[in-house]
């Protein structure tokens, strides 16, 4: 069985770059919903759909472990489908999200005061608050919708989203830990880095690998099932040459494959 990765566009790579960099010796299917794109000001009802069918075609192409990277999907759809739709339509499948390993890192150094930046329907579900306080029930926690970046990031238009970072800087000089919530951010943490020079900013492509490989550490039932053949595919449900230009940016040697969802 492969490990499975999905986000609703090419933000995931930049985790599955930290799984590859982590554990290179485990094979891989990462699938990047972009004929949706972008998720976040998407209804709750849509993202779920379009979730469960993602899920749906990384069974099908026989992924055992399946990482939710997108954190809309996670905030949205995650419960749902670790709790209804996988004890029903595959129960011996895992999904994991990236939420919570998040929380977790950015609580590490102690913080009093969390700022989150994440897409309007993860900052709408309040996910990131609410596992924060449920570790730290006298923390505060600041959350603001940017949901520009992804376009910006998509459209490989990094002069605008330094920008936007600029702009929205400003909100976050009085936190301690600044979680960049959307797999696309990491592309922009130098730019928050600039910015915010005495914020911790919290990347999740900084320590998504390690959390990957304390899980299978944990859960050795889980790590004998994977297979081990450095095999690693990339598709996405609407190929461009503009998404193969993106991804060349953190896999030069890997194309990107059109594919139906089919299942």
């Amino acid at each position: 069985m492969r490990i499975g990765v999905f986000d609703s566009g090419l933000g995931g790579l930049v985790i599955t770059k930290s799984f590859i960099e982590t554990l290179p010796e485990y094979d891989y299917v990462y699938y990047g919903d972009t004929a949706n794109l972008p998720y976040g000001e998407k209804s709750s009802a849509q993202i779920l759909s379009y979730t469960i069918d993602a899920v749906k075609f990384l069974i099908s192409q026989k992924c055992g472990l399946i990482i939710i990277a997108c954190n809309t999907a996670t905030s949205i759809a995650l419960r749902y489908i670790q709790q209804r739709f996988i004890p029903e339509f595959a129960p011996d499948i895992k999904v994991l999200g990236v939420v919570i390993p998040t929380v977790e890192t950015a609580l590490l150094s102690g913080a009093k005061k969390v700022g989150v930046v994440a897409t309007g329907a993860t900052i709408r579900s309040h996910i990131y608050k609410q596992e924060l306080l449920k570790i730290n029930p006298d923390l505060e926690v600041k959350e603001v919708a940017t949901p520009e970046f992804v376009q910006a990031i998509e459209k490989d238009d990094f002069c605008r989203a330094e920008q936007l970072v600029k702009s929205y800087a400003p909100n976050f000089t009085d936190v301690d830990s600044l979680i960049l919530g959307c797999t696309h951010y990491p592309l922009l943490k130098n730019y928050f880095r600039q910015e915010l020079p005495d914020v911790e900013v919290v990347s999740q492509d900084e320590f998504m690998g390690a959390k990957l490989a304390n899980y299978l550490d944990r859960h050795i039932e889980i790590d004998i099932t994977l297979s081990r053949e450095r095999s690693y595919r990339f598709l996405v449900s609407k190929w461009n040459e503009h998404y193969q230009n993106v991804a060349n940016k953190l896999f030069p040697d890997i194309p990107i494959e059109e594919t139906k969802k089919n299942g």
